[in-house]
């Protein structure tokens, strides 16, 4: 329990927003709940969310001790009261999330709180198997990121062992990601394989295309087959071989078929033309662990596969179109 003595600087104020001032981290919806429930006494007593504060009144809160801290990257995710996830499987050793387009993975200047890491981290906070203030306990951490405008399925592991043999198994590309995207034009031939070099510019975010070695150049290799055709646009599925920062965008681009929506390495005419300026149509929507060396606690996933039906654009733009 701590105690608060109301000043004249804090006199007038509504008993809500009063807590929410002076605990920042905690949910708006639980300081309504601990009002309601009286583990926020005023003056000994229980008082109503609008009850107007008097000085000299005290206020008495039993509250959990972490609801005090001030905001920080690692308590963000106090913050958080319903985490909303879309849970594709889920063990003691990991989570496979279906991340929306438009949520971004980890916090960044343009968000801190609303963010995949932060409501998986609420998540396993709230179900108690796992607290920052637990001696010597292991942060909740991603195994692979997608784009902010990029949707489909994240790895998130729960305790260290995980983490470390998830991030060799996808180092030795013992893990299989597949997308859905829909690109411009008809590609040709319609099965194939994208292999060319990749340069990141950390200043523009972006990367180029080349298709000899260079300087700081990458390989990037995606198996690419097309899946339908309509309407001058064709639904492809990519499988990764290599995992570099917006390869399927910027090698389909280089190819003469951009995708569609793509701000960054599309035409902006045809995006708006055919009314997708909201990011990029590209979906991570299969996942698969052929495994072929231990993998300790995680074996229990080899050869196992996971696969996203409900992908937005592909509804939109080919109903119909089924893809397995």
């Amino acid at each position: 329990m701590r105690e608060f003595t109301i000043g004249q600087n804090d006199a007038g104020q509504r008993l809500d927003r009063w807590l929410s001032k002076t605990l920042p981290v905690l949910p708006a919806p639980l300081a309504q709940k601990y009002i309601r429930i009286k583990r926020v006494k005023l003056n000994g007593k229980g008082a109503k969310r609008d009850t107007r504060l008097q000085k000299g009144d005290i206020l008495q809160l039993y509250i959990n001790d972490e609801f005090f801290e001030t905001p920080t990257p690692e308590n963000a995710f106090l913050s958080v009261f319903k985490p909303q996830l879309n849970i594709v499987y889920e063990d003691e050793n990991l989570m496979l999330l279906d991340k929306r387009p438009g949520m971004v993975v980890h916090p960044d200047e343009t968000e801190r709180v609303n963010t995949l890491i932060t409501h998986i981290q609420a998540y396993l906070y709230q179900k108690k198997e796992w607290s920052p203030y637990w001696e010597n306990s292991f942060a909740p951490a991603l195994c692979n990121r997608i784009d902010r405008n990029t949707g489909g399925i994240v790895i998130a592991a729960k305790n260290a062992e995980t983490l470390r043999i998830m991030n060799q198994k996808i180092k030795d590309r013992e893990v299989e990601k597949s997308y859905l995207c829909i690109v411009l034009g008809t590609p040709k031939p319609a099965e194939g394989k994208l292999e060319n070099f990749l340069v990141k510019d950390e200043g523009k975010k972006q990367v180029f295309v080349h298709d000899r070695p260079v300087e700081g150049g990458r390989t990037a290799i995606t198996l690419y087959r097309t899946l339908a055709k309509r309407n001058g646009l064709s639904l492809v599925e990519c499988r990764l071989i290599t995992g570099r920062t917006h390869q399927i965008r910027a090698q389909m681009a280089a190819a003469g078929h951009p995708l569609l929506g793509d701000g960054k390495y599309g035409r902006e005419r045809e995006n708006k033309r055919l009314g997708k300026t909201n990011g990029q149509a590209l979906y991570s929507y299969k996942l698969s662990f052929p495994f072929t060396t231990d993998a300790g606690c995680l074996e229990g996933l080899k050869d196992r596969e996971w696969t996203v039906t409900d992908v937005p654009f592909v509804e939109e733009f080919f109903p119909g179109v089924e893809v397995d």
